[in-house]
């Protein structure tokens, strides 16, 4: 929260600072005053949003160079908690960059039309009979010879400038609308065409700057054209790239494949050289279904498994054409390329003493790959674990999808249970789409040792949870103790507990303090 404004507020100085530097630089120094006479304060405008322009195409792209950011995660331990938690705010600040581009691309063209105008007006002005007489020669005006009235049209699609501005344009309109959630979740190819867009729009951006340069009777200033910001953002990207088609085309062996209930896949997977930490993600790709697609999925293996697996749910057409391409059972299983894994929010659980999961259905999955690592680490008697108590949360809607999930909670109460540590996880089921019957069912049985619904020692909740109670229980159990709260859901849910992180933080900083981090795709 906090720190997360702080470094929106850096860059959002930064923008102000390079708008008013440039704005006054061309509205205010001397060099530019025979442009005022002709332009007004039309140019300083265009060149000040010009330069946030270039400034926020060098960032677009660094957020989203998956590598770089999980090679940052793994070195960044002086400042863990904070700057890591910083990079799980990638994808928020990308959308923010992206949205501020299309902002000053707006003030740009509106600036440079009004110069078309005011330039055309001061030429007919020179051209007026009251100047004839003028012992103003035509050779000393800041522009040179005085042309016959173009409008904005020609301009714009007979010179480089106006072609390249109109071709970032299009581009950037394309980008910006295709990545809207509804046309990304229902349209993904399209979003993922389109989005591929930005080398054109790049491309455009760096001839654009370069036939704009002024000439000498208009600016003696040094020029930093648009290369000189997005050069090194460009060669890092394309960097990353190699890189990922570099590992997506290692063979990847599948070793396991079951459909669970609630239509939910399960793959366990084996690559040469993989190595993962709890809670990262990896991107799936099925050249059978579509080559270009890549989905996201967290990984529900633990670091201690000799093979790496993950739960995919069905929810889209591509998810559905995957399990529906293993419930075929084919002679010869589809080949899938993987590429990752990546570092997510959920990496740091094991650096609080107290962690909060809370997982919404699929949404389980980070917590699986978290709550297998801690089974191991009981079997081994790991002394290096720094985390007291974990509570988790689980809501699902349905009661098959608790069905996948069940042997390992059940194989972690088992483990607590022999290890003498049955106070280390606290968890609780919540069922959130439920009947009369099922409700009835668990009432008859309540007194049963076994849960009716999961067959689990832990009997299952009907509802939601309220989250006030819960925070204020954990609150008042670890009154000293730094808590590390972990979402992987929707985004109505991550705002209340966002919310109660931050009520039932203390201000006193040697008592008890809720973080809240999520999980970012």
């Amino acid at each position: 929260g906090a720190l997360t404004s702080e470094n929106e507020a850096a860059w959002l100085g930064l923008n102000v600072f390079l708008f008013v530097y440039y704005f006054l630089l061309f509205d205010r120094d001397k060099k530019f005053y025979y442009t005022r006479v002709l332009l007004g304060s039309a140019l300083a405008w265009a060149r000040a949003s010009a330069k946030c322009l270039n400034f926020n195409s060098m960032l677009i792209l660094l957020p989203v160079c998956r590598n770089l950011l999980s090679f940052l995660r793994g070195t960044c331990s002086c400042c863990r908690r904070t700057m890591r938690k910083q990079l799980d705010h990638n994808l928020t600040f990308h959308k923010l960059v992206a949205y501020t581009i299309a902002l000053f691309t707006a003030v740009h063209i509106i600036a440079h039309l009004c110069n078309f105008e005011w330039y055309n007006d001061s030429q007919q002005a020179w051209l007026n009979p009251i100047h004839t007489n003028s012992t103003v020669s035509a050779q000393d005006l800041p522009c040179g010879d005085v042309s016959p009235r173009v409008t904005p049209a020609y301009v714009t699609f007979t010179t480089i400038p106006g072609l390249t501005g109109v071709i970032i344009t299009v581009a950037l309109i394309l980008m910006v609308t295709s990545s809207m959630e509804f046309i990304r979740r229902s349209y993904f190819e399209v979003f993922w065409y389109t989005h591929h867009l930005f080398v054109i729009y790049f491309a455009g951006l760096v001839i654009h700057g370069i036939a704009c340069c002024p000439p000498p009777r208009l600016s003696c200033t040094p020029h930093f054209l648009p290369w000189h910001w997005v050069l090194t953002p460009i060669l890092l990207y394309v960097f990353e790239r190699v890189l990922r088609f570099w590992r997506s085309r290692q063979r990847v062996v599948i070793t396991k494949a079951v459909v669970h209930p609630s239509k939910v896949l399960e793959l366990q997977m084996h690559k040469k050289g993989f190595s993962m930490e709890v809670g990262q993600y990896i991107f799936i790709n099925c050249p059978s279904i579509s080559r270009l697609e890549w989905h996201p999925f967290t990984l529900t293996s633990a670091p201690e498994e000799d093979f790496f697996s993950v739960h995919i749910r069905a929810a889209g057409d591509w998810t559905e054409n995957l399990i529906d391409t293993f419930q075929q059972q084919k002679p010869k299983t589809p080949r899938i390329e993987v590429d990752g894994p990546f570092g997510t929010a959920s990496e740091d659980v094991f650096q609080y003493e107290v962690a909060m999961l809370v997982g919404a259905g699929i949404g389980v999955t980070p917590f699986a790959s978290v709550l297998k690592s801690i089974w191991y680490k009981f079997q081994h008697a790991d002394q290096r674990l720094k985390t007291k108590k974990i509570y988790f949360y689980w809501l699902c809607r349905d009661t098959g999808a608790f069905a996948w999930f069940n042997d390992l909670l059940a194989s972690l109460e088992q483990e607590m249970e022999e290890s003498g540590k049955t106070g280390f996880l606290n968890y609780r089921l919540f069922l959130t789409g439920w009947d009369h019957s099922i409700a009835g069912q668990a009432v008859f049985n309540f007194d049963k040792d076994m849960d009716v619904v999961t067959g689990l020692k832990q009997k299952t909740s009907f509802g939601r949870p309220m989250w006030s109670n819960e925070f204020s229980a954990v609150a008042t159990a670890h009154p000293r103790s730094v808590v590390g709260v972990f979402l992987c859901g929707p985004q109505a849910l991550a705002k209340s507990l966002q919310k109660c992180c931050y009520q039932y933080s203390s201000l006193d900083p040697r008592k008890v303090k809720f973080y809240f981090n999520k999980e970012n795709f």
